[in-house]
């Protein structure tokens, strides 16, 4: 009998310890597949001149794009993290004895989440500050150049700046909170410090998408129609391409003017610039002329009703949740320590509900990087192809790593799904706080109504005119009563 027990017991521990290596091999297999994504991504963004040189800037540039590569992989992995998490349990509702999917449970995803959170503390706090200061570091002076002596100025300025900010922090929990308690645990790094650090970072991530969010889902309507073609009705492209011919050819014939001519004095860089410009944008335009009747008349329309038919679902989910707080105290958002994968769905609706959340999860996560990269505070923020400098990709990666972290929060707080936020993305002291939340519901549906009705009121009032041909008649000049008499 002793026997048996001990066997059953060795048994538990061996299927134990399966499960936990079967676990750090999919975490390991998904971490490698975004960040080869992430790192094909990165290339084609940077600066070719700055990898290409043998001295130590290019080993230093490349250290940094590793970081930033790690960094936005973890940004990533926050993105596709609740969405992933909504699609495993329905999977595990629909097939609960599979065989085949009994490695998809609560304990994998539970530690997928702890991964998201270690590694965004790890890469806000130490790796991206690391990333940029090791790029603007040279050495201390008399000291020996090269690589270590910068890896040694820089570590020495991340070790001032976290006193700096260990003390700036303690000082303010003194003056706000004269309490012994909440001084000491201060003290405690790694179960206070950082987690307190992280809410506040994800409370300004919060904020940040409240503020570009809205403003990006009025931007969607713009961009999405620089991407299609637009019916005839709504757009001559004839005679934008007659146009562009006619100032491709007037900047051509400036830059060989400009040549043979010594009496021309033109920038011959800001022409060249502006005739590839130029050329371009007749390039796109002749593909546009080329396109099928169905894409200009039936892809157009389509894709405008998909965008106004998901913001409309958004707005009317986030006014339904203000309601739920007002009513339901379970509507708040709290975290949870253990995943009930398999047990019931998290939404009303079932899977189709569940692929509903799954598709507004993105649609706001892409709405707010449309709107962070048009406010004018980040727009300088925005990549350039194949001409990113390091510091401005450090820049890009530490801004979608906030807003990606925040996005789970974003989510629950807006009661687009009922998931819960687990392990330590449900300790934020300020999503305890009924005031706060209600608050960032009713100003994300008031700031979205109105930069659609804003938006809505502009555009239409645009393409009448433009339809009508009213752009092409002339202004009416008045003359002033003052004018007539002098007449």
């Amino acid at each position: 009998m002793d026997a048996g027990e001990q066997h059953d017991g060795l048994s538990a521990r061996e299927q134990l310890f399966h499960e936990r290596v079967r676990e750090c091999i999919i975490c390991a297999l998904l971490f490698a597949s975004l960040y080869i994504l992430c790192y094909i991504i990165l290339t084609c963004f940077k600066r070719h001149t700055d990898f290409t040189t043998v001295d130590e800037d290019a080993a230093v540039n490349r250290i940094a794009l590793w970081l930033c590569t790690f960094t936005l992989a973890v940004s990533l992995g926050a993105v596709l993290l609740l969405p992933f998490s909504i699609i495993s349990n329905e999977v595990l509702l629909s097939f609960p004895q599979n065989y085949y999917i009994q490695w998809l449970n609560g304990s994998l995803i539970h530690g997928l989440w702890n991964l998201v959170f270690l590694f965004s503390n790890l890469s806000l706090v130490f790796l991206m500050p690391f990333a940029y200061f090791f790029t603007e570091s040279e050495g201390f002076a008399g000291s020996k150049k090269g690589i270590m002596a910068r890896v040694y100025e820089t570590f020495v300025v991340l070790l001032l700046l976290t006193l700096l900010i260990l003390g700036m922090v303690w000082v303010a929990s003194a003056i706000l909170d004269d309490d012994a308690t909440s001084r000491e645990s201060l003290y405690d790094l790694w179960e206070y410090y950082l987690p307190y650090l992280y809410s506040c970072i994800s409370l300004f991530g919060a904020l940040l998408l409240l503020l570009c969010t809205p403003f990006g889902l009025s931007r969607m309507f713009t961009v999405t129609g620089t991407l299609l073609v637009k019916p005839r009705l709504l757009e001559d492209l004839d005679e934008q391409l007659s146009c562009t011919k006619f100032e491709e050819a007037a900047v051509s014939r400036k830059i060989h003017c400009g040549k043979t001519s010594c009496w021309l004095n033109f920038d011959m860089e800001v022409l060249r610039q502006q005739y590839l410009a130029i050329h371009a944008h007749r390039i796109t335009l002749e593909t546009r002329r080329t396109a099928s009747a169905w894409q200009r008349n039936l892809g157009y329309p389509l894709a405008m009703l998909s965008l106004l038919l998901l913001t409309g679902i958004s707005v009317l989910v986030v006014c339904f949740h203000v309601l739920e707080l007002l009513l339901d105290d379970a509507a708040m958002p709290r975290g949870i320590q253990d995943a009930p994968l398999g047990k019931v769905s998290f939404s009303v609706f079932g899977s189709f509900g569940a692929a509903l959340q799954v598709i507004l999860i993105f649609y706001l996560m892409v709405s707010s990087v449309v709107g962070f990269y048009s406010s004018p505070l980040f727009i300088k923020l925005l990549p350039e192809r194949h001409d990113t400098a390091m510091t401005k990709i450090i820049g890009n990666c530490v801004s979608l790593l906030v807003l990606s972290s925040a996005l789970p929060v974003l989510s629950r707080t807006l009661g687009i799904t009922r998931f819960d936020l687990l392990g330590d993305f449900g300790r934020f002291n300020w999503l305890g706080n009924f005031y706060i939340v209600f608050l960032y519901n009713m100003l994300f549906a008031g700031l979205t109504t109105l930069c659609l009705v804003k938006k809505f009121t502009w555009a239409v009032q645009a393409e009448l005119i433009r339809a009508f041909g009213l752009h092409k008649l002339p202004l009416p000049v008045t003359r002033s009563h003052h004018s007539s008499k002098l007449s």
